[in-house]
């Protein structure tokens, strides 16, 4: 966002990333966002993690919706998604943790799920709890471009972003489109495929960010396989204005006992911080 468009933006509301968005990079600095998925190991975990995620240095946080068929998620997700609902996560009961910690969670919750779910919930009921619970946006991965405009204006009704995807092999014209469509920011996948860690980052990532800054003002905020601070640190070289951390965190919370892992979680949500602030 331009210095002059938090003045100038007509006919719509500012809405809470645009905010974030704007603050951030007159502050000169990258948006560090962090993935966990609700409800793994429990709901009450989760609570706690996303206060320290905050407390360390988080600037958005998105947070995933359980789902048995999460298409767009490697393994480490997947089982995660798997512990979660065991561990009786909902909809409704991560919209309920939200809501219940609207008076100490100061930075924009963004939730990640499917549609089927949405769908089967009632996606406007669904968007009006989420709302009213304080969620700033949602990312959808599996709704069809061609269906988002009818529901990005029905997310925008209830001042929340419908945030979009935009993959390495998506075309120019439909990276225009994707673009026009999405709010908040742009979402860009960073490799082909699934989520997960990777060893390295493809080069190819600093000309889709140009390129998609060269169609639209919208910040750009970087996905999927970004796990070290080297990661961080060179996507926000590469001119991005956000960087979203998933398997890598998600991993921690697997792999620590229930007595360290929101240590765990906060220690490299800090260690991420320092990277994403690093100047050179």
């Amino acid at each position: 966002m331009k210095n002059n468009e938090m003045e100038n933006t007509k006919n719509e509301s500012i809405s809470n990333l645009d905010k974030k968005f704007y603050e951030l990079k007159k502050n000169k600095k990258i948006a560090l966002m962090p993935f966990i998925m609700a409800g793994d190991p429990n709901i009450e975990i989760t609570s706690e993690i996303l206060l320290k995620l905050q407390e360390n240095g988080a600037d958005l946080i998105e947070l995933g919706i359980p789902y048995s068929d999460p298409l767009a998620d490697g393994p480490i997700i997947q089982f995660s998604a798997s512990r979660a609902l065991k561990s009786g996560t909902t909809p409704r009961k991560v919209i309920t943790l939200i809501d219940s910690l609207k008076s100490k969670l100061k930075i924009p919750i963004i939730l990640f799920t499917y549609l089927n779910p949405l769908l089967c919930f009632g996606f406007e009921q669904f968007c009006e709890l989420a709302s009213n619970a304080g969620v700033s946006g949602l990312i959808i991965p599996d709704l069809p471009l061609e269906e988002a405009y009818k529901f990005s204006k029905i997310v925008r009704t209830y001042s929340m972003d419908l945030i979009l995807l935009v993959a390495p092999t998506t075309p120019l014209e439909r990276m225009k489109k994707i673009s026009n469509y999405t709010k908040g920011f742009t979402y860009l996948v960073s490799v082909t495929g699934v989520t997960g860690e990777r060893s390295k980052m493809e080069n190819r990532v600093e000309n889709l960010i140009a390129k998609l800054k060269e169609i639209n003002s919208n910040p750009v905020a970087v996905g999927f396989g970004i796990s070290t601070p080297e990661h961080v640190n060179k996507v926000r070289q590469w001119g991005a204005d956000g960087v979203i951390i998933g398997s890598a965190f998600v991993k921690r919370i697997s792999n620590s006992c229930e007595e360290d892992v929101v240590k765990h979680v906060g220690n490299f949500c800090k260690e991420m911080r320092l990277a994403a602030d690093q100047k050179k």
